[in-house]
């Protein structure tokens, strides 16, 4: 029986910073498919960069690099037993980890000390864009764990 092919979905670029990361984060954001206020917050959270005269989408791809890991690992069956194989991360996946992280975060951030989201998500870019905060010690954990798997490198498939 053929296989059917699967046909992916592009999203297109957001229509004020005609960026694709910026479209990523809105629908990342985005609960329970209120897509217009998840754009408001990414929006208003974007202008507050250029407000202190920097460049957000510049930031924002710093910020997604620096939270993007390189190896990850993936549990390989063998058996009877479970090995962590470390892989290298595709490109597609680095933006989902790096986005996902980022929003994680900023959602896990305390309500005592920001009001919005917007301030949450602002204070979690920024962090990111200087190595800093949980989403980088997110990162350095997956890598960590990498390495710590390498002999089982060559399990591979």
């Amino acid at each position: 029986m053929p296989r059917h092919q699967y046909k992916k979905l592009t999203v297109p670029p957001d229509p004020v910073y005609g960026s694709f990361e910026v479209a990523k984060l809105i629908n990342y954001v985005s609960r329970d498919g209120k897509k217009s206020i998840s754009e408001k917050i990414v929006y208003g959270m974007l202008e507050r960069f250029k407000k202190e005269g920097q460049d957000p989408l510049k930031i924002l791809n710093q910020a997604i690099s620096n939270v993007t890991p390189n190896h990850e690992v993936k549990p390989k069956r063998l058996g009877g037993a479970s090995y962590l194989v470390p892989i290298e991360v595709r490109r597609e996946r680095k933006l989902f980890l790096g986005l996902n992280w980022i929003v994680d975060n900023a959602r896990t951030k305390s309500n005592k000390e920001f009001h919005s989201f917007e301030e949450k998500l602002y204070s979690e870019i920024k962090d990111a864009s200087q190595n800093l905060g949980p989403s980088i010690a997110k990162r350095v954990q997956t890598e960590k764990l990498a390495e710590a798997n390498k002999a089982f490198a060559h399990l591979k498939w």
